[in-house]
């Protein structure tokens, strides 16, 4: 753990975590429709799962700058903490709300959500990490089948339509409601905080999320489908409780396997491991950068479909240039310059005078 006031280091593992993320989304976001069930069933595996990876890193991110397993204490600078999340926040919501407003890119956006969920995480900081933990999973397991509820309730319908669009959208019936990004952002928060340079910590995450994902993503395929069985409707909300859990177990496994590659393996495996997730984890050293300059470069690719007529930004080379892109781009920023350009913007808006290059470190003993 790096001493309080000094620069805290990288955890790489939490980076390439954070870095796949990204890239999970630009595959759901521009990868063209496919027919082959092969094809059809990995770019699946991008529907939702990269957004519960980045919400679970997001927790565990809030869980290192505000002291790891350590955390300040009372009379330490929680509320100058709690002020420049905030801050951070509110510029968040206003970066989403405007890139929505002025690009109008194809996808849903997730900046100003995620600025949502940074506010209601304030109160929530401080908590013990066994109670955040439980907490988390339990608001995890009824939270995603309210959000199926409540988006199809008359109330929420009519909501959309008016003035309340982008709040209702924000709490259940968006993309990223932030009922279920909250108890993810709580469970990487526990993590955080229950010690992810501990050997036994991180074995036992990823034991205990892959055996939620082995047993409860099966399950859910066991349910009837409401197109197929009259009645069934109930099996939706439930069906989206199971996987979303379950998908979150999947994130949880993908954390610890690349915090033991990168930090916990043996020295040669652990210098491989750490130069070969290096462009993907300077791609999550900066999430905010990338992912807005995606999102500009998406916009500048909406075209029309000759073949069906609509919009679409659609392309396996765009998507090719975007991995790569921005791989290469945030390899090279964070080799020579140091922190995002973007993340540099946010931190010195909200306050936070740190260092603009950061030391890193391949365990998970420093912070992210």
């Amino acid at each position: 753990m790096s001493r309080r006031g000094a620069a805290p280091a990288r955890v790489i593992g939490v980076d390439a975590a954070r870095g796949l993320a990204l890239i999970g989304m630009f595959v759901a976001h521009v990868a063209p429709a496919v027919e082959d069930p092969t094809a059809l069933a990995l770019i699946a595996i991008a529907d939702e799962r990269p957004r519960l990876l980045f919400a679970l890193t997001a927790g565990i991110g809030l869980g290192f700058i505000s002291g790891g397993v350590r955390p300040l204490a009372a009379g330490e600078g929680r509320g100058i903490l709690r002020r420049q999340i905030a801050i951070r926040a509110v510029i968040l919501i206003a970066m989403g709300l405007l890139i929505a407003a002025t690009l109008h890119p194809l996808v849903f956006i997730i900046l100003d959500v995620y600025g949502v969920a940074f506010l209601l995480m304030l109160p929530l900081l401080f908590i013990p990490p066994r109670a955040a933990l439980v907490t988390g999973i339990g608001l995890l397991a009824v939270a995603p089948a309210l959000a199926e509820i409540a988006a199809r309730t008359p109330f929420v319908a009519e909501a959309r339509q008016g003035a309340l669009q982008i709040p209702v959208d924000w709490a259940v019936s968006g993309a990223y409601p932030v009922i279920v990004w909250v108890p993810v952002m709580l469970i990487g928060l526990a993590l955080a905080r229950l010690d992810l340079g501990s050997r036994s910590t991180v074995y036992l995450v990823g034991l205990v999320g892959g055996a939620v994902a082995c047993v409860l993503l099966p399950l859910s395929t066991l349910l009837p489908s409401p197109y197929m069985v009259a009645d069934a409707a109930w099996s939706v909300p439930v069906r989206a409780s199971l996987e979303t859990l379950a998908n979150t177990g999947v994130a949880a496994v993908v954390v610890a396997v690349l915090l033991v590659l990168t930090g916990l393996a043996t020295p040669g495996v652990r210098r491989v491991s750490v130069a070969a997730t290096s462009p993907v984890a300077a791609m999550g050293s900066m999430p905010l950068s990338i992912y807005t300059l995606h999102l500009v470069v998406i916009a500048l690719a909406v075209r029309v479909d000759p073949a069906s007529g609509y919009l679409t930004d659609d392309s396996w080379p765009l998507l090719l240039w975007l991995v790569v892109g921005s791989m290469v781009f945030a390899w090279l920023w964070r080799r020579y310059i140091g922190r995002g350009p973007l993340e540099w913007l946010l931190r010195w808006a909200s306050g936070r005078s740190r260092t603009a290059r950061e030391p890193v470190d391949t365990t998970a003993s420093g912070r992210s």
